[in-house]
C-alpha cells in the first residue's frame, strides 16, 4: 500500500501495481511498455489466488504467482516483447477472472522473455502411460539378474555375487521415475540406513544395500540367503502389482528433475555407498533413467522449451564424462576421483538439476479455466 501505480522503484525496473482479486483482476495496467519489468499484484480478496500473465492470443504463460494469500501484495517480474497481454486470476474455490486485454508496442519487434503454454493433466496422460509400459518392461531383467544375485548367493560364490549385484542394482535405479508409484516397496528393495535406529543391524534394513553391506563387509553367504530371498520375493511382488499401479500423470515432469537431484544429495556425496563403491555407475544409470523421462516427455516439450538442444548436448557432456571413469567393468570410485575430476562431476550434475527444474516447472499442470 502506498505505492505509486506506476513508476521505477530502486532497481530502476518500472513497477506497475496491478489488482489480482477476481473481480478486478488485471485492473491498474493501462501503460503497457516493451521490456524486463516488475507487476506489484495486490489480492484485496477474502481468498487466495493463482494469478498468471499470459499471453492474450496463444495462453503462454510470461509470469506467475502462486498462492497470494487474502490482502497481500506480491511481485512478478516479466519481460514483454511486442504483443497483446492479459492477467488471469483463479481464486481458491472461486471463479476465474480474466483482466482487459493490453497492448505492448515499441519493442521494435523484440521477442519477450521465456513464455510457454500451459500444460493440462490430459496432456500428461499419453507420456505417462508410455513410461507405465517402459517400466513394465524392465520388470523381467530386473527380476531376472536378482535371481542371479541369489543364486550366486544361495552356491556360496560370494564373489559371483558380488559381480552380480550392480547390473541388479543399476538396472532398479534406471527405473528411477516410477520410484513413486512404488510405494513401500521402494523402501524394501533400495532402501538405505537413513532414519532407522538400528543402522546397518536394523530389522528393517533390506533389499540391495543390505546385500552389499554384507558382500563388501565379510559376511557369510548363509547369513545373506534371508536377504538375497526377500529380495527377490519384493521383486516378483512388485512386478506383479505394477499391472495394477497407475502412476500420477505429475510425477512425471518432476521425476525428470528429482531423478538427478537425488544423484547429488546421495551418490555423489557416497550417502549411499555400503561398500561397493559404485555411485558413479549409479550416477551413470540415474541419467540414463532421466533421459527416459524426458523422452516420453518430448513431444510436450517441444514447442514449450526451446532449449531442449542444449539440454541434451549436457546430458550428452556428463555422459562422456561419466563414462571416462569406467574402465573394463570397473569404475573409478569417489575416493579416487582427483579434487578436479570430482569438481566437474558436480557442476555438470548440478548444472542439469537447474536445468530440470524448468522441465518440472513446465510439466506442473496450471489451472485454464
Amino acid at each position: 500500500a502506498g505505492r505509486p501505480a506506476h513508476g521505477a522503484a530502486a532497481d530502476g525496473l518500472p513497477h506497475t501495481r496491478v489488482e489480482a482479486s477476481g473481480g478486478k483482476c488485471g485492473r491498474g495496467w493501462e501503460h503497457a511498455r516493451p521490456g524486463l519489468q516488475v507487476f506489484t499484484l495486490h489480492n484485496g480478496s477474502d481468498r487466495a489466488a493463482e494469478v498468471y500473465l499470459r499471453d492474450a492470443h496463444s495462453g503462454a504463460v510470461h509470469g506467475e504467482i502462486d498462492g497470494i494469500g487474502p490482502g497481500t501484495t506480491r511481485t512478478l517480474r516479466a519481460d514483454l516483447g511486442d504483443g497483446t497481454y492479459s492477467f488471469a486470476c483463479f481464486p481458491d474455490d472461486g471463479a476465474p477472472a480474466v483482466g482487459p486485454e493490453v497492448r505492448v508496442h515499441g519493442g521494435k519487434g523484440r521477442p519477450g522473455g521465456p513464455a510457454a503454454r500451459p500444460v493440462d493433466q490430459h496432456d500428461l496422460i499419453p507420456p505417462t502411460l508410455s513410461y507405465q509400459h517402459w517400466i513394465e518392461g524392465r520388470m523381467g531383467p530386473l527380476l531376472e539378474k536378482t535371481e542371479k544375485l541369489r543364486s550366486a548367493v544361495d552356491d556360496g560364490d560370494l564373489a559371483r555375487a558380488r559381480a552380480a549385484w550392480l547390473p541388479a542394482h543399476l538396472t532398479y535405479e534406471r527405473m528411477g521415475a516410477a520410484y513413486g508409484t512404488f510405494g513401500d516397496a521402494d523402501a524394501a528393495i533400495n532402501g538405505t540406513t537413513a532414519s532407522l535406529p538400528g543402522g546397518v543391524h536394523d530389522k528393517d534394513f533390506t533389499g540391495f544395500h543390505r546385500i552389499e553391506h554384507g558382500l563388501w563387509h565379510g559376511a557369510s553367504a548363509s547369513s545373506l540367503r534371508p536377504f538375497a530371498d526377500r529380495l527377490v520375493k519384493d521383486v516378483r511382488t512388485l512386478r506383479k502389482d505394477w499391472s495394477q499401479a497407475r502412476m500420477d500423470p505429475l510425477d512425471l515432469g518432476l521425476r525428470a528433475h528429482e531423478i538427478l537431484e537425488n544423484t547429488v544429495q546421495f551418490e555423489l556425496t557416497g550417502r549411499t555407498d555400503y561398500g561397493s563403491h559404485s555411485n558413479l555407475a549409479t550416477a551413470r544409470a540415474n541419467l540414463d533413467g532421466t533421459r527416459v523421462a524426458l523422452s516420453r516427455l518430448r513431444p510436450l516439450l517441444a514447442s514449450r522449451y526451446p532449449r531442449m538442444g542444449r539440454l541434451e548436448d549436457e546430458l550428452d557432456g556428463m555422459q562422456a564424462r561419466l563414462d571416462g571413469h569406467e574402465h573394463d567393468g570397473h569404475w573409478t570410485t569417489l575416493d579416487e576421483l582427483g579434487r578436479r575430476d570430482r569438481e566437474k562431476v558436480n557442476a555438470d550434475a548440478s548444472e542439469l538439476v537447474e536445468r530440470l527444474a524448468d522441465i518440472a516447472a513446465l510439466c506442473d499442470v496450471r489451472r485454464t479455466r
